[in-house]
């Protein structure tokens, strides 16, 4: 069955599946039942198959804006799911699995905006992943910290119901987060350097902007976990903080390649 079949069944896949999620938050149950987790793994199933198709296809790896946009979607609802067992991190999956299914079906259907890559080496191999495996695990942070913030705010305002009924508890918000975070920036660390390592001129023109928002944003999470360590920075700050890093990073990323790809049509 070929992509174009399989993106449409992907993204209904996930509206079924988020639409679950969200009436089984609102109803406070605390285990995800068997309907939503067989609705999340077949969606799950059918992405893999259309990223497998639009990204791998061929004799290289095309890594366009939208075909890595369904891979970088894909690799963060299996992070998700998988750390369900721990973590009650269903609450990101209501945000994450409508986009997933936009970016499904853009991956699908929108033209490519790159060409295949055929002659990565296994450097740059290391480097893409673990760019990759970095945007997943900070996109989650930067939801986490989304959450926490109207939670926060609720709290503040003595509202208990709604938004703060539908959520753990915000110290296991903020560590959530703060899990989160560490696993992001360690897997960006290990994109950085491999970048300096295995890119001929990281500060190429078409790469000065993405290495300096990087290395800014990781320059700001690190700050904020060493001040959250050190001096107790939490909640608001640590939302702040966590969202100017993450809109650097995807600026970075995403901003780079929607200019280069889709505005100058240069890959």
């Amino acid at each position: 069955m070929s992509a174009t079949l399989i993106a449409p069944i992907a993204a209904l896949l996930y509206l079924a599946a988020a639409g679950l999620l969200l009436l089984h938050v609102s109803q406070q149950r605390q285990q995800v039942n068997r309907a939503v987790i067989a609705f999340s793994l077949s969606a799950l199933l059918c992405h893999a198959i259309v990223v497998w198709d639009s990204v791998f296809a061929g004799v290289g790896v095309n890594l366009g804006f939208y075909k890595v946009s369904a891979l970088i979607f894909l690799v963060i609802n299996v992070a998700c799911i998988s750390s369900l067992a721990r973590r009650p991190l269903q609450n990101l999956l209501i945000a994450l699995f409508p986009l997933s299914a936009v970016a499904v079906l853009v991956a699908t259907f929108a033209p490519d905006t790159a060409p295949v890559s055929s002659d990565l080496n296994p450097g740059m191999l290391l480097h893409i992943s673990s760019s990759i495996l970095a945007y997943a695990a900070l996109t989650l942070a930067a939801i986490q910290s989304a959450l926490l913030a109207a939670q926060d705010y609720q709290l503040k305002q003595r509202h208990t119901r709604g938004i703060v009924q539908m959520l753990p508890p915000l110290q296991l918000m903020e560590s959530m987060l703060f899990e989160l975070l560490w696993i992001g920036i360690s897997l960006l660390s290990i994109a950085i350097v491999s970048g300096f390592v295995f890119i001929d001129d990281i500060f190429a023109q078409s790469l000065v902007h993405k290495t300096i928002l990087t290395i800014i944003a990781w320059v700001l999470f690190s700050v904020l976990l060493w001040g959250h360590y050190q001096l107790g920075w939490r909640s608001q700050t640590a939302v702040r903080l966590t969202l100017a890093g993450f809109f650097l990073l995807m600026l970075a990323f995403f901003g780079s390649k929607l200019v280069l790809e889709l505005v100058l049509q240069r890959p």
